[in-house]
């Protein structure tokens, strides 16, 4: 039964959560109030009467001969100050002179003999007082009224924002007319670019695909390591389909109110109906896509459970002809829900794994653009020190490389500053306050040197790229092996010879001190932990058999999680992988103590010249072995790196000391632990 796609239902559309804003012209009642009072306040102390002004003389002529009526005299500001009198002529016109102040005087003696009816007026405010008891008593408490009016209305729709707004998505739209990223910002992974180029060309050409009956992936999950660039292929499609794109991080979803976010991804998606065709990248999709909680369980959380129902919802209710891709990344699939996963919602599972040699080097290229490389610098060189690395480091790596280069008052990148970087970010500060003693010095040298012997006359082992005793971070000597190829399958013989070599620090201590040292803690941790997985994982104990016991799922990918809670052998399995484990261990620490007394004379040179110049280089350990350096092999063989990294039974994530693809950035470096750890 086929199903037809079909438009979404009007229910569908998301509701208004808050009320509409108030009308703007609310706000200038306020000033049209203010304008009619102070229109029904001002003609009580401004006089619009037209006066007839009259200069002294004059009106003692007008007194004289009885053309006054009246005349009101104010009291002067001053003891000696003329005043302004005025009033009424005979005539019914009124009148102004600026006259002495007339108590006292003739002329005040004059009016009153001519029969004018004199007032005189106590003193008044002038226009500035006027103006001032304006300001205070009327325009400065309006304006009051308004700054409190206006201050609590922001404050009430800031809180009704927060509160009705909270169902809104915060999903953040990229430009869609001037988009930046594209695959050539993306180096190396050309197989994934081909696949997911197909979206791309889904959202420019969907008549095409809509004329053959096809119908394009509604979503699309990429699944890596973190820092392998999911987010930026991401853009890089946006980019090239030059549709909008909305970013949104699955956390973002969750909040302490149940629905909220339910209806942010209802919100989100009638946003993209809106500027469809478009895409919507879900970042760390895990963090809403975990399994629902079964029948039963004690812990529950409906608010993620929610948020994760009306996700399935939308991505099979929408139409696929609408021309709307969903993108997720995550890192931790296994935790995702099945129904998440199902054909209809994500269609595809692209893996990104953390990138090959060539690709290293295509991605140190992108990083050192804008950098200036001296002539020694050889990107395919560094790259192939780098295994294990993702992007993200990689890009680490070429800015480290710059502050050393600052540091030392250079604008030129050399060999010498990636190496530095290589170390400071694998192991640590090297700090110059960490002086061992001269015993200390000797001892460490010993251990390091017994590391690269080892390794040099072991034909199946990683070659020997550098060793070094100055201390840095909690190491205090390194032996640094890097693979020549890019390796994807580990044979038991390439694994054997792993443990020989990371025993051999400790078996040099037993040939040339004569007792062992808390330098070896380290070394045999992690040679315990690979003889554990050989026996328990790989198969490669004949006492065991071919069984298989993982001790974990992955918590991420490229790492290993916690081991079971319980076992799911017996104890006498238990028993047999113990003195299977004792038993690769202690042949291995055998071979390396054979090894080292047979080269007892190459051992001390490598030691001499290791104190004498606190660090050497692999082809120095192999002249002083007598056998030639290791070198890459012919470029004609064909190496398919997607294809064995996307097994994920093979032992290359956890059993060997060199890096490989999903190996979670792990290094062929030995590190001496410091005796206090």
């Amino acid at each position: 039964m086929s199903k037809t796609p079909q438009a979404p239902p009007p229910g569908d559309k998301p509701t208004r959560t808050a009320p509409p804003p108030p009308p703007s012209w609310r706000h200038w009642l306020w000033f049209a109030a203010l304008f009619i009072a102070l229109l029904w306040i001002l003609p009580s102390f401004v006089h619009t009467t037209s006066q007839t002004p009259l200069n002294y003389s004059q009106f003692v002529s007008d007194i004289s001969a009885h053309k006054v009526k009246t005349a009101t005299v104010p009291s002067p500001s001053s003891a000696d100050a003329n005043v302004t009198i005025t009033g009424t002529l005979s005539n019914g016109k009124d009148y102004t002179v600026t006259t002495p102040y007339p108590p006292g005087t003739s002329l005040d003696a004059s009016m009153r003999a001519a029969g004018v009816a004199v007032t005189y007026q106590a003193p008044g405010s002038s226009f500035g007082s006027l103006l001032l008891e304006l300001l205070i008593f009327i325009v400065l408490p309006f304006g009051l009224v308004i700054w409190l009016f206006r201050r609590m209305a922001r404050t009430t729709g800031s809180s009704l924002q927060g509160v009705m707004g909270v169902g809104r998505s915060r999903a953040k739209v990229f430009d869609a007319e001037k988009p930046s990223t594209k695959f050539s910002d993306v180096a190396g992974y050309d197989g994934v670019k081909a696949e997911i180029s197909e979206v791309v060309d889904f959202l420019r050409n969907p008549d095409r695909y809509r004329r053959a009956g096809a119908m394009a992936p509604r979503g699309v999950l990429m699944v890596g390591p973190p820092g392998t660039g999911k987010t930026l292929l991401a853009r890089a499609v946006a980019g090239e389909a030059s549709v909008p794109f909305f970013s949104v991080a699955g956390s973002s979803f969750v909040e302490m109110f149940v629905g909220v976010g339910a209806a942010r991804v209802r919100d989100l998606f009638a946003e993209a109906r809106k500027a469809a065709p478009a895409i919507i990248f879900v970042d760390e999709i895990d963090a809403i896509g975990q399994r629902r909680a079964g029948s039963g369980s004690v812990v529950a959380n409906d608010e993620r459970e929610q948020t994760l129902n009306q996700l399935l919802s939308e991505m099979d209710g929408f139409d696929v002809s609408a021309g709307i891709v969903v993108l997720g990344a995550t890192n931790r699939p296994e935790v995702l829900d099945p129904a998440l996963l199902r054909p209809g919602r994500f269609d595809r599972q692209i893996v990104i794994p953390l990138p090959t040699l060539s690709e290293r080097a295509a991605i140190l290229a992108v990083h050192c653009r804008d950098k200036h490389l001296g002539p020694d610098v050889d990107l395919e060189v560094v790259a192939r020190g780098t295994p294990g690395f993702s992007g993200a480091d990689l890009a680490n790596l070429a800015n480290e490389a710059a502050i050393f280069a600052v540091r030392q008052g250079r604008e030129v990148l050399t060999a010498t500053d990636f190496d530095d970087a290589r170390d400071r970010i694998m192991l640590g500060r090297r700090e110059g306050s960490n002086v061992l003693l001269p015993e200390e010095k000797h001892a460490v040298a010993i251990h390091e040197s017994g590391h690269a012997l080892v390794a040099a006359l072991s034909p199946h082992a990683d070659p020997v790229a550098k060793i070094t005793i100055l201390p840095a971070g909690q190491a205090l000597g390194v032996t640094q092996q890097l693979p020549v190829d890019e390796r994807h399958l580990y044979g038991e013989d390439y694994l054997t010879e792993s443990l020989a070599v990371r025993l051999g620090g400790r078996a040099a201590e037993l040939v040339e001190l004569g007792q062992g040292s808390t330098g070896a803690a380290n070394d045999l941790a992690s040679a315990t932990d690979l003889a554990t997985k050989m026996v328990r994982e790989f198969g490669l104990s004949p006492k065991l058999g071919p069984i298989g016991y993982p001790e974990g799922g992955s918590v991420f990918l490229g790492g290993g999680g916690a081991g079971m809670s319980s076992r799911p052998f017996a104890e006498a399995t238990q028993a047999t992988i113990d003195s299977e484990v004792t038993r690769l261990l202690r042949e291995a620490e055998e071979t390396a103590i054979s090894l080292i007394r047979s080269h007892h004379g190459e051992m001390m040179e490598l030691v001499n010249l290791l104190l004498e110049r606190e660090t050497v280089d692999g082809a120095d350990v192999y002249r002083i072995v007598g056998r030639p350096m290791p070198e890459r092999r012919p470029e004609e063989l064909t190496i398919v790196p997607h294809a064995a990294s996307a097994d994920g039974g093979h032992p290359a994530s956890s059993a060997s000391g060199s890096a490989g693809p999903g190996s979670g950035g792990a290094t062929a470096a030995e590190a001496v632990a410091e005796p206090e750890n």
